[in-house]
């Protein structure tokens, strides 16, 4: 099979809008953690969330489509603006348009947009909507849009897999390219979750922490005094590209994606699989595609939640995939720590940070780590970056619904 190249990142982020923002931030343990500024949550049991900062639209498309789409979408344009001038791709240039294909995902897609049509219906007594309601929420528009702004007409979709959505999207589109149905793809995820049915709904679910006075503290994965996860909006777009052809060009290349697994965990809507069975097989699965033994890891990014049950769970998985003695010598965070969970979107960013540590010898810290946790005792590099040569790294994402995804990236 065919190699893959990763040759372009663009990210939006609660700690950042540019690669190199987003960088130097998790790397300096900077919380973009902060109180609700979207809508009134004074009400609500959380009040806390990863809010994007200083975005302006107007910077990767026209007026008249910033508009008429939804904010997951606008991230999903801007990050893959931005990773296609990274890439030096003149998608223009492109002999066959048929062999550029887009998978950018979304999880929950415009529910932001769902809760205001529906609210204009019902307080005004009316059945109309604005006709950008439908385009607005489907979460396949992130993908649409990506490819009208770049002329790409392979092929283009989009999944849906809850927390896991951008990890698949990446892992997909890395398959299309290694069986040959495209030389290039932009994949990634992206989610604007931050409305109140959504904060709502999963304080409901009792998944969110409720550590409102100390917004930049409450997201704190593995600890033992974690108490759920922070909401958070955002996401990025890779460039993949076959490998020999990268190398034609002249490209920089990141890393290699070299090999990808999925596995589902067929046990609860919303809570993971006991002892992280499914999860450690998505690992092997992806470390196997890839030809990395059981101790070839250098770096795992992982979900880490900053929930009870993921965490421990996941710690697991991690002993179950590698065996204990190999777990425990891999430099494991969770860059969750500061970003927040971006859903649909966090697989994919977290994708970026794991070619980055490959690329500039630095793996970011889980910060808020004070308390070890017994049932989580592996190397979660705290709360201080540790500069270091990663050659193999790996990228997990846990989906309610029991999806598992796992990446596995290498030096080039």
């Amino acid at each position: 099979m065919r190699r893959v190249a990763i040759t372009g990142m663009g990210v939006v982020s609660p700690v950042g809008n540019t690669l190199e923002t987003f960088w130097s931030n998790l790397l300096a343990g900077k919380s973009g953690v902060r109180a609700i500024t979207k809508f009134d949550a004074s009400k609500f049991p959380v009040r806390i969330a990863g809010e994007v900062d200083g975005f302006d639209p107007a910077l990767y498309m026209d007026p008249k489509t910033a508009r008429r789409v939804a904010p997951f979408t606008q991230y999903a344009v801007a990050a893959a603006k931005m990773a296609v001038e990274d890439s030096g791709i003149d998608f223009k240039a492109e002999p066959d348009p048929y062999r550029c294909g887009c998978l950018v995902s979304s999880g929950v897609g415009g529910i932001d947009v769902t809760q205001t049509e529906t609210l204009r219906m019902f307080n005004n007594d009316t059945v109309k909507v604005t006709p950008f309601a439908i385009p607005s929420i489907i979460a396949d528009m992130a993908a649409g849009i990506v490819s009208i702004e770049h002329g790409l007409r392979g092929p283009n979709f989009g999944v849906v897999s809850a927390c896991a959505t951008g990890l698949h999207s990446i892992g997909l589109a890395a398959r299309s390219i290694r069986y040959g149905e495209a030389d290039v793809m932009l994949a990634g995820g992206c989610e604007a979750p931050l409305c109140p049915v959504s904060v709502a709904g999963f304080a409901a679910l009792h998944a969110l922490s409720t550590s409102n006075d100390e917004p930049e503290k409450a997201s704190r994965p593995f600890d033992k005094d974690r108490n759920g996860f922070v909401m958070a909006e955002g996401g990025a777009v890779l460039v993949l590209e076959e490998m020999e052809r990268a190398k034609a060009r002249g490209a920089r290349i990141y890393a290699e994606l070299a090999g990808f697994g999925m596995t589902g965990d067929a046990f609860h809507m919303t809570a993971p699989m006991p002892g992280g069975e499914a999860g450690a097989k998505a690992m092997e699965l992806a470390m196997a595609e890839a030809g990395v033994p059981k101790d070839g890891l250098d770096y795992i990014n992982a979900h880490g939640t900053s929930t009870q049950m993921n965490d421990k769970t996941e710690t697991a998985a991690f002993k179950l995939a590698l065996g204990e003695d190999n777990a425990r010598k891999v430099a494991i965070s969770s860059t969750k720590s500061m970003t927040g969970h971006l859903l649909g979107g966090t697989g994919a960013v977290e994708t970026v940070v794991c070619a980055l540590a490959i690329a500039r010898g630095a793996v970011p810290p889980t910060i808020n780590y004070t308390t070890p946790d017994p049932e989580c005792d592996l190397d979660y590099v705290p709360n201080v970056a540790r500069e270091m040569k990663v050659d193999v790294a790996l990228n997990n994402s846990l989906g309610f619904g029991g999806h598992n995804a796992c990446a596995v990236l290498k030096r080039v």
